[in-house]
C-alpha cells in the first residue's frame, strides 16, 4: 500500500473516531445538532492529524497553529 494510499485509510479511521465521540457527546447531553458536527470530522481528521502544527501534550505551545471555526451553531 502506497503512503498515501495508508494516510488516508489512517484520517479515515480518525475521522469515525471523532463521530464515536460527537455520537457519545449529543446522546450524554441528550440533544445536539448531529448532522452539523458529524458533517465536519473529515475536516477536522486532517486539519489536526496531518495539517495543523499542534501538540497535544503541550497545548500553551507559542507555535502552534489555531483554527478558529463558524461552526459554533452547530454544536
Amino acid at each position: 500500500m502506497a503512503f498515501q494510499e495508508k494516510l488516508i485509510k489512517n484520517l479515515e479511521k480518525k475521522a469515525n473516531i471523532i463521530r464515536n465521540h460527537i455520537i457519545e457527546m449529543i446522546s450524554n447531553a441528550e440533544g445536539g445538532h448531529t448532522g452539523g458536527a458529524l458533517s465536519i470530522a473529515d475536516i477536522m481528521a486532517v486539519l489536526y492529524f496531518h495539517i495543523l502544527r499542534v501538540d497535544p501534550q503541550d497545548p500553551e505551545w507559542k507555535d502552534r497553529d489555531c483554527v478558529v471555526l463558524s461552526k459554533g451553531h452547530a454544536s
